[in-house]
C-alpha cells in the first residue's frame, strides 16, 4: 500500500518540543522564498535521529543538505501540480479519514478497556451455554425470556450438562453447547462480559445479544497458558532442488532424530527457515493466536515438557517438526497495551467509546440535553409507515433548531433527515418515540462531522501528523513518476548503465554437487566406495536407507562456498571429497562441475540496476532542483541551531 511504502520516502517527521534559545519564527532557510524556520528543522532533526543509519547523515550541515533536497521535491511537485491531482486528492482524503479515527476517541474510556482485556486474556473461562435464537429486530421477548429462565433453573439443578445438552439442543432455533475454556476477545463483547462476571460455579440471568437469548453457567477460570518457545525444523514446499520432496525429506528428518541425531544439528544442516536455522531452529516466543498459522500453533501448545518433539506435520509453509524450549506467562500490561488497544477498538467495546466520546463534544460545544422536537411529530402522517412521507414545502427553510460553535442546524435540515430515515420507524412506533431517536442519531451525525472538520485547527498533534500524510504522498507521487517509473521505461539508460559497470554484476564462484551426509562415517564411508565405483546417487540411498532406517541424506543442486552445506573453506574441485565432519555429521561432496565466476546478463542483474540507476537520475535531478529554484541559509541562525542541538 501506499501508506506503508511512502514512508520510506518521507524522511522527515515532525515531533514536538520546544527551544528556547531560538525564536519561535527564527527562520533558517528560503526554499524559492518559502521560509522554514529553525525550530522545524530541529524538530525534525531530533525526531529522525535515531532512525538515521548512516553516521554521516547525524552530522547538522549533511541533514540540512537532505533537508533541503527533501523541501526542494515538495516545490517541484506544487510546481508540476501533483497536489491537484484527482488520485492525489483521492488518496489523500483516505488517509486524512483514517487518521481522523484515531483522535474522535475518549482517551479515558479506552484505557479503562484496554485494563479490562488485558485482564481477560490473562485467563480462560470454561462455560456451558445455551441459546435460543431470535431475530435482532423482535421486540415481543416475553416469552422466550421466560423459556431461558426455565433452562436457567435446570443449569442450577442439574449436574449432568450432557443431559441437557441432549434433550434440547437442535442446532437450528436452540443451542445447547459446551465450550469449554476460551479468553478475551474470542467471544462478542455482551457474552464475554457475562461470562467474566459470572462467578465459578454459578449461572447467569438470561441475557441478550444479536443472536438471540443466551444463559450460561461458569465451570472453571484459569490462567492463560502464556507463551511457548519452540524450535523447528522446516522442509518448504517450494524446492530448488526438484528431486527434494517435502513429506518425504521431513520423515527422512525425523527418522536421524529418532535415531539418536541432535535436533540443533538437523536444524542447521536441513531446515529450510534460514532466520531459525543458524539458532538450531529456535523461533521467537509465541501466544496462542498469535502466528499466522494455527496448526503450528496446535502443534506446539500441545507439547508438554521441555525437551518434547512432535511428529512431522504440515502447515501452509511446508512441512516441520516442532521441539519445545520452554513456556512463559502471559505478558505485561504495558508490553501487550498497544495490541489490545488495536482490538478494542476493532469489536463492540467502540461502541463504549464512541459514546463517551459523544457525550463529551456534547459539553465541549453546550449542546442541550433538552430540544422541543414536538413540531416534527405535527407534521409526521401515517405515510411514514409505508416509507412515502415527505417534508412538508411550507416547512421554514431558515428556522434555526440548534447552534453550535459557528455551525447552524436548521428545521429543514433535521426534516430531511427524517424523510431519508423514515424506514426505521417500527409499525407500531410512536411519532414522539420516532423523532426522538432520530433526532438523537442525527445530532450525533452532524456533530461528529463538525468536530472532525475542525479536528486540524484543535488539535496541533493532528495538524502536524496530517501535513506528514500530505507531503509524504505528495513526495511519493512525484518520486514515482520522475524517477522510479521513469528509469524503469529508459531502456537505453538502463542498458548504458549496465555496460559501464558490468565489471561489477557477476555470479561467485559455484559447484553443481551432490551433498551427501549421515551420522555414522562407516555409512559415508560405504557411500564413497559406491560413488568411486560410479553407482548413482538414487540407488545409493536406496542400498544404504533400507527398511526404514534413515543412514544417509542427499542434497543436490548449485552451492556457492557461503552455503551451509559446504564445510568452511572446502576447496572447489571435480570428483569426490573427502568425508568431512560438519554440525556433528559426516559429509560427502560429489562435485559434479566447478562454474567459474561470469559476469551476469543484463536479464540477471536487471534488479540491481534498476536500483543503482535510480540513484544516478535522482542525484542530477536534484542538481537540476537546485538550480532551478533559489536556496538560502542564514548561516547566523544555522550556528544557533548547532548550538542547541549540542545541549
Amino acid at each position: 500500500m501506499k501508506l506503508k511504502i511512502y514512508f520510506s520516502v518521507l524522511f522527515f517527521v515532525i515531533a514536538f518540543s520546544a527551544f528556547s534559545q531560538l525564536k519561535k519564527d527564527e527562520v533558517l532557510l528560503t526554499v524559492d522564498n518559502n521560509k522554514i524556520n529553525a525550530n522545524e528543522f530541529i524538530r525534525v532533526y531530533n525526531k529522525n535521529l535515531n532512525l538515521v543509519q548512516d553516521e554521516s547523515q547525524k552530522n547538522v550541515d549533511e541533514y540540512l543538505e537532505l533537508y533541503i533536497n527533501y523541501k526542494l521535491k515538495l516545490r517541484e511537485a506544487k510546481e508540476l501540480g501533483f497536489n491537484k491531482k484527482d488520485q492525489y486528492i483521492k488518496e489523500f482524503n483516505k488517509y486524512k479519514k483514517q487518521l481522523a479515527n484515531n483522535y474522535l476517541t475518549d482517551n479515558t474510556a479506552t484505557e479503562n478497556l484496554i485494563k479490562e482485556a488485558y485482564d481477560r486474556v490473562s485467563y480462560d473461562v470454561n462455560v456451558d451455554h445455551i441459546l435460543i435464537v431470535l431475530d435482532a429486530n423482535e421486540t415481543d421477548t416475553t416469552s422466550v425470556y421466560n423459556q431461558v429462565l426455565g433452562y436457567r433453573d435446570r443449569l442450577i439443578k442439574e449436574n449432568d450438562f450432557s443431559n441437557i445438552k441432549s434433550q434440547l439442543h437442535n442446532g437450528q432455533t436452540i443451542h445447547a453447547e459446551e465450550l469449554g475454556y476460551f479468553s478475551g476477545f474470542k467471544m462478542v463483547y455482551a457474552f464475554e462480559n457475562v461470562a467474566y462476571n459470572t462467578p465459578i460455579g454459578e449461572v447467569s440471568m438470561p441475557f441478550r445479544t444479536q443472536f438471540g437469548y443466551h444463559v450460561l453457567k461458569v465451570n472453571d477460570k484459569r490462567e492463560s497458558k502464556g507463551y511457548a518457545t519452540v524450535a523447528h525444523i522446516m522442509v518448504s514446499n517450494k524446492q530448488k532442488d526438484e528431486s527434494i520432496k517435502p513429506e518425504e525429506r521431513i520423515n527422512e528428518i525425523y527418522n536421524l532424530l529418532n535415531q539418536g541425531q541432535s535436533f540443533e544439528s538437523l536444524a542447521k544442516q536441513y531446515s529450510d527457515d534460514q532466520s531459525s536455522a543458524k539458532k538450531g531452529g529456535e523461533l521467537k516466543s509465541f501466544k496462542s493466536s498469535q502466528l499466522g498459522s494455527v496448526e503450528f500453533e496446535d502443534q506446539a501448545f500441545a507439547l508438554q515438557n521441555q525437551g518434547d518433539i512432535s511428529k512431522p506435520f504440515k502447515t501452509a509453509f511446508g512441512w516441520h517438526i516442532a521441539k519445545l524450549i520452554n513456556k512463559k506467562p502471559i505478558e505485561s500490561f504495558d508490553d501487550m497495551k498497544s495490541k489490545l488497544e488495536a482490538q478494542v477498538k476493532r469489536d463492540a467495546r467502540s461502541k463504549i467509546i464512541d459514546e463517551t466520546f459523544y457525550n463529551g463534544l456534547m459539553k465541549r460545544y453546550s449542546i442541550p440535553k433538552n430540544v422541543d422536537l414536538s413540531y416534527f411529530e405535527t407534521i409526521l402522517n401515517d405515510k411514514v409507515y409505508s416509507n412515502e412521507w415527505s417534508v412538508p414545502v411550507s416547512l421554514d427553510q431558515n428556522k434555526i433548531l440548534i447552534n453550535f460553535g459557528d455551525k447552524q442546524l436548521t428545521y429543514h435540515d433535521f426534516a430531511l433527515y427524517m424523510e431519508s430515515n423514515q424506514k426505521q420507524i417500527a409499525k407500531k412506533q410512536s411519532f414522539n418515540t420516532f423523532v426522538n431517536q432520530l433526532y438523537k442519531g442525527y445530532l450525533k451525525k452532524r456533530l461528529l462531522a463538525y468536530h472532525e472538520d475542525n479536528l486540524e485547527n484543535i488539535n496541533p498533534e493532528y495538524a502536524a501528523v496530517l501535513s506528514e500524510y500530505r507531503d509524504g504522498l505528495l513526495l511519493f507521487d512525484l518520486m514515482q513518476e520522475k524517477i522510479w517509473d521513469a528509469v524503469k521505461e529508459d531502456s537505453i539508460g538502463l542498458q548504458k548503465h549496465y555496460q559501464e559497470n558490468k565489471g561489477s554484476y557477476s555470479w561467485p564462484k559455484r559447484i553443481d554437487a551432490n551433498v551427501i551426509s549421515s551420522s555414522s562415517k562407516d555409512i559415508l564411508e560405504k557411500a564413497k566406495l559406491s560413488l568411486e565405483k560410479g553407482i548413482d546417487i538414487d540407488s545409493i540411498k536406496s542400498e544404504l536407507n533400507k527398511n526404514n532406517i534413515q543412514n544417509i541424506i542427499v542434497s543436490s543442486g548449485k552451492f556457492t562456498k557461503e552455503d551451509k552445506a559446504l564445510p568452511e573453506g572446502f576447496i572447489f574441485k571435480k570428483g569426490i571429497s573427502e568425508i568431512y565432519i560438519q554440525n556433528e555429521s559426516y559429509h560427502i561432496v560429489l562435485v559434479k562441475e566447478v562454474l567459474e565466476a561470469t559476469e551476469k546478463s543484463f536479464n540477471e542483474a536487471k534488479g540491481r540496476v534498476i536500483s543503482e540507476y535510480q540513484e544516478v537520475v535522482e542525484k542530477n535531478w536534484i542538481t537540476n532542483l537546485r538550480s532551478k529554484y533559489a536556496v538560502d541559509v542564514n548561516q547566523k541562525t544555522l550556528k544557533k541551531v548547532k548550538k542547541a542541538l549540542k545541549k
